[in-house]
């Protein structure tokens, strides 16, 4: 009886010892710590604790954890969102070279002052007595007489259709539109007047500003444009149409007439800029070279 109850137990010992599962973290826990000396049921709790404590959600940050799913459409979300990244480096702003600016500060603040004290209150004078499609006409009878600069100039550019445009701008207005006074050429036939110079074909012909000058009366210029001012007086019919003392007379005409078109625009630029006499000279640089390049 003893030797069979012996050889039960043996068994029973045999069987929980050799026939358990050989795989999962449960199995190498138990036999991990089956050569050590503590109790049986020691290593029973750590078999069955131990998948439990892998089954753990992560600690709560109190928001739900997202899935695979969600953190793909995360990211890609935030990749929509994001700023585009410019392929090409932005280009630096274009200056001009002023190595006269002690001398060109002086003729800018004598201009200013000869606008605020003279030909702002004259213009304002004479805007009160004409009527503005009577300075439009004015406007208009000049700009026609000056055709022969521009049309000159188109040709230096080699742009017949340019030439061809000013070509047809002065035989409309100066018939149909009463020498030049009216401008049908543009309101009946949409035909618009082309803005060309010396200074600008100079400068199509490669030929930089050189630096900024500041003139007496006439403002703002560059060494380029001053040369090529000169160069279109030659051009102009005004220069040999009116004498001298005639042209005395005439050109502040034509001054005072532009000046009571265009009241306001000086002094909303004067208001927001910082330096005045840079943001001017700023302006007046880039307005030369967007007409270059067109």
């Amino acid at each position: 009886m003893k030797a069979g109850r012996s050889l039960y137990a043996f068994s029973v010992v045999c069987l929980i010892l050799f026939a358990r599962p050989s795989t999962g973290c449960a199995s190498e826990a138990f036999f991990s710590t089956s050569s050590s000396n503590e109790p049986l049921r020691e290593r029973v709790r750590v078999e069955v604790e131990l998948p439990e404590l892998a089954e753990l959600p992560p600690p709560d940050s109190g928001e739900p954890p997202l899935s695979s799913n969600q953190n793909d459409e995360s990211t890609q979300v935030a990749i929509a969102n994001a700023p585009p990244k410019s392929s090409e480096p932005e280009e630096p702003v274009e200056t001009i070279a002023d190595p006269l600016e002690p001398i060109n500060r002086v003729f800018f603040i004598f201009n200013d002052k000869l606008y605020f004290w003279v030909l702002k209150p004259v213009a304002l004078g004479y805007k009160a007595v004409a009527p503005e499609v009577v300075r439009v006409s004015i406007r208009n009878f000049f700009s026609n007489l000056a055709t022969p600069v521009r049309l000159g100039n188109c040709l230096l550019q080699a742009d017949i259709e340019c030439a061809g445009t000013e070509a047809a701008r002065f035989f409309l207005n100066t018939t149909i539109g009463i020498v030049g006074f009216f401008d049908p050429a543009r309101t009946e036939f949409q035909i618009e007047k082309q803005e060309r110079d010396l200074g600008q074909t100079l400068g199509l012909w490669g030929i930089g500003p050189f630096f900024y000058i500041v003139l007496p009366i006439l403002g703002p210029s560059s060494f380029r444009d001053t040369f090529g001012y000169v160069g279109d007086l030659f051009l102009d019919p005004r220069t040999y149409i009116f004498t001298r003392p005639i042209f005395y007379v005439v050109r502040p005409i034509e001054l005072v007439n532009e000046a009571s078109l265009t009241l306001g625009e000086y002094e909303s630029l004067k208001e927001a800029a910082l330096d005045l006499y840079i943001a001017v000279r700023e302006a007046y640089h880039q307005y030369r070279q967007n007409k270059i390049k067109k």
